[in-house]
């Protein structure tokens, strides 16, 4: 066990990535799945997150996947990694966050993003355009407006049941995204671990512009990233290869596709810049086995000051997906939800 990991939070986003040989509800009921076998090991949130028309991402609707984590367990904390605030309109938001508050009170975190759908047609589809995610700030103001009462761009207008309850907001960033949050006084959510110099330095600018609010009294700083662990470096390596190669598949083809095993992989014939995608992708993870990662992470928390880290693993093997995240907890000396 690590004294300096086993005093920072441990959490996990789930992304419901689909994989070869199985459909999107096939993904999508193994994110619940894994959220009740993570509860067990003690972590401390799980986390869903939102992709529109990604075929290798099934989880498009976070807050009514984050309804069904909840329903299916009942300490761990569950929320969203996150709802991309330009692609809805806030009032909805609220109202949808408000009725997840109302069925799972104290449980629920409502983390907000500032993408926007990822091509012409999927933004089409959705209403929006580039330009919308250009006042995020505006819109984080009316959503948390919402909550309190206080929102003033629609008079006589109430979020029902949301407003009068309190919903932890979280901030997903990197850059300029951190300055909004500094300024709304909201913890930071950022990633990821592999952009090592830039990610502190935007912690540095957050923990000093920070505003306190009524949401948070000080900075509160959450890293995310890839951590996987196993019994060898080169086992570790092989659990890696799926989503570097769906990563580098997306680079070259313009989709992001779903997992293939790594034995497949390996038979693969990839043009030279695929590779060069591909092997960018392997690099710069915390992966090797137990000490090594243990060694890594405590880096990681100890360079950025963080308070809580939030593991963004996917792969091909969901059995060693989990093993992974036992290996982890026992790092942590996890055993309760509170960890």
């Amino acid at each position: 066990m690590s004294s300096v990991i086993a005093s920072t939070r441990l959490s996990v986003l789930d992304r419901s990535r689909t994989r070869e040989g199985y459909d999107g509800p096939a993904a999508l009921r193994d994110t619940v799945r894994l959220a009740q076998e993570l509860e067990a090991l003690g972590y401390h949130r799980f986390w869903v997150s939102e992709h529109h028309s990604v075929p290798g991402v099934a989880g498009s609707a976070p807050t009514v996947l984050a309804a069904a984590v909840a329903a299916a367990t009942s300490a761990i904390r569950v929320g969203t990694g996150g709802v991309m605030l330009p692609n809805h309109q806030p009032l909805v938001v609220a109202e949808q966050f408000g009725v997840l508050e109302s069925l799972f009170p104290g449980r629920i975190d409502m983390g907000l993003g500032r993408s926007v759908g990822f091509t012409d047609g999927i933004r089409r589809a959705l209403g929006r355009d580039k330009k919308d995610a250009e006042d995020f700030a505006g819109q984080l103001e009316e959503l948390l407006g919402w909550f309190t009462g206080e929102q003033t761009a629609h008079p006589q207008v109430h979020a029902r049941p949301a407003e009068g309850l309190r919903v932890p907001p979280f901030l997903l960033a990197t850059g300029e995204g951190a300055q909004i949050a500094a300024a709304a006084g909201l913890p930071l959510v950022i990633g990821d671990i592999r952009g090592r110099e830039r990610m502190l330095a935007a912690i540095d600018r957050y923990r000093r512009e920070f505003r306190r609010s009524p949401w948070s009294e000080q900075p509160y700083v959450v890293v995310s990233g890839t951590v996987v662990i196993a019994a060898t470096e080169a086992e570790a390596r092989r659990l890696l290869m799926p989503e570097a190669w769906a990563l580098a598949y997306s680079r070259t083809h313009g989709v992001f596709p779903p997992l293939v095993p790594p034995e497949r992989i390996e038979e693969l014939t990839m043009t030279e810049k695929g590779r060069g995608f591909y092997e960018s992708g392997l690099r710069g993870h915390i992966a090797g086995t137990q000490e090594q990662v243990a060694h890594a992470l405590e880096a990681v928390v100890k360079d950025s000051g963080a308070d809580e880290v939030l593991v963004t693993t996917s792969t091909y093997d969901r059995a060693a997906l989990l093993d992974s995240f036992r290996g982890l907890a026992g790092i942590a000396g996890l055993t309760s939800c509170d960890a």
